[in-house]
């Protein structure tokens, strides 16, 4: 269901920024018009240049540089992909810093009296800033042109992957997306049954740890003991950035699939003591490496301590994302000497056969080398000898979480059991110590683990 509602409105999106941008880029006294072949030949990209210089040196005025943003914001959007690839290196080669005059402006401040220092320094640093950030300022002043910039860096990061020499426009691009979404500027708003239909999709396009199966699952996740909060910017107000779902309930739930049923009973939500974050999804790929997942957790602790001063306890219900693809990796002699791996060992292959979650006697011989085994690979199993391997514990972690229990067949869906083998974890933020545990953390990777986690680090 989700594909296909994201399909559909990014279609939607498409052809209402085309529209737009359209009559933005007619101009009533000149009948001029940037008009490109879909693959960008070599007598186009002539002309794109030229309209370019022109948008950068505001010829005709501030008017007519805004209608030749929006004709080049439209032709990019009907490009194909080669035509997008070479628009994208065009921008990125012809409008880069100019070296020689980066080392005039420097040579002038080391000249430069205390008077004129000052003066220098700031010539020094608008040089420094290649004309295409100007260019893609100038898409701010469109309707959706910040989110059209996200969108492009999106395309950037995947683009660059095969050609390195655009990632010098994407991190430009990352650098001004990063001071325009500061968190000073984002809104925090809850979602429920009664917001647009419009956010509803896109909750269900964007939900990317549990899939939105149906729209009686979305309004089960938005019932009365449920909530959903998301972070938005003013120039996309129709846009989440990130959401995160919670179930209010008692004690630490251990099973999503158990939390996720339609057909449980609604719990009174004065009587519950615990707030489980069981889904928080980044809805902008081009926002990615812009984080502020950290201060929405935060900030929906203080929404739900507000509204619920019953809740004693804040805690997640996460995928192990990188667990079996890490136990697959690993050579035998290497597992025979961690937790739980002389048992793994033992097993016969393949040690994850198909259908193995629905046989009792192939699970309890599983649960308790997967156990101890995770317990490690969470724990100790460091990026760069200091981080947590996996991303979602070092998500949590670095936000000041304590991990408190791993739980057996928490996730039996197809990508649960790839992912993690079925396991899920309880992230508990406990509030008095989570500032601390942040600290050390990130200056030391010191993880704060339950006696339960530390018992099965010492299985063998």
């Amino acid at each position: 269901m989700s594909n296909q509602i994201s399909s559909t409105f990014i279609e939607r999106t498409l052809t209402q920024l085309k529209r737009v941008w359209h009559d933005l880029s007619i101009d009533r006294q000149n009948s001029d018009a940037l008009q490109i072949s879909s693959e960008l030949s070599d007598t186009d990209s002539e002309q794109l240049l030229q309209w370019m210089n022109n948008c950068l040196n505001h010829k005709g005025g501030e008017v007519a540089a805004r209608r030749r943003a929006a004709q080049i914001g439209e032709s990019y959007l009907a490009l194909n992909q080669a035509g997008r690839i070479r628009f994208l290196k065009l921008l990125n080669q012809h409008f880069d810093v100019d070296s020689m005059a980066v080392e005039a402006a420097i040579e002038d401040w080391r000249q430069a009296d205390t008077n004129s220092k000052p003066k220098s320094a700031t010539r020094l640093r608008e040089t420094l800033e290649p004309p295409r950030l100007r260019l893609l300022k100038q898409f701010t002043e469109l309707p959706e042109g910040v989110k059209f910039l996200v969108d492009l860096r999106a395309e950037l990061i995947q683009l660059k992957k095969e050609h390195p020499e655009l990632a010098a426009l994407e991190n430009d691009l990352k650098h001004l997306l990063t001071s325009w979404f500061d968190i000073g500027l984002l809104q925090l708003e809850q979602i429920n049954w009664h917001s647009s239909a419009e956010i509803l999709e896109k909750l269900i396009a964007y939900e990317a740890v549990h899939a939105i199966q149906s729209w009686d699952d979305l309004k089960n996740r938005l019932d009365s003991d449920r909530r959903c909060f998301a972070f938005f910017h003013p120039n996309m107000p129709n846009e989440p950035l990130i959401f995160v779902e919670v179930a209010l309930v008692t004690g630490l739930a251990d099973n999503v699939q158990k939390l996720l049923d339609e057909e449980a009973p609604i719990i009174d939500i004065q009587a519950a003591d615990t707030a489980i974050f069981y889904s928080i999804s980044n809805a902008q790929k081009g926002l990615a490496g812009i984080s502020f997942g950290n201060f929405l957790i935060k900030r929906v602790v203080a929404e739900l301590q507000h509204d619920f001063p019953n809740l004693t306890q804040f805690s997640t219900l996460s995928p192990v994302p990188g667990f079996v693809r890490w136990l697959s990796s690993q050579d035998e002699n290497a597992l025979r000497g961690l937790p739980g791996g002389k048992q793994w060992v033992a097993l016969s292959q393949p040690r994850l056969p198909l259908d193995w979650q629905q046989d009792q006697e192939l699970q309890q011989k599983r649960k308790e080398p997967l156990l101890s085994l995770a317990a490690h690979y969470l724990c100790q199993e460091k990026r760069r000898g200091v981080t947590a391997r996996d991303p979602v514990a070092h998500f949590h972690l670095s936000n000041g979480a304590e991990l408190a229990q791993i739980n057996w067949m928490a996730d039996s869906s197809e990508n649960g059991l790839n992912q993690s083998a079925g396991l899920m974890v309880n992230y508990l933020y406990d509030l008095p110590h989570i500032e601390n545990r942040s600290e050390m953390y990130s200056a030391k990777g010191n993880i704060a683990y339950a006696p339960v986690i530390r018992t099965l680090l010492k299985t063998n």
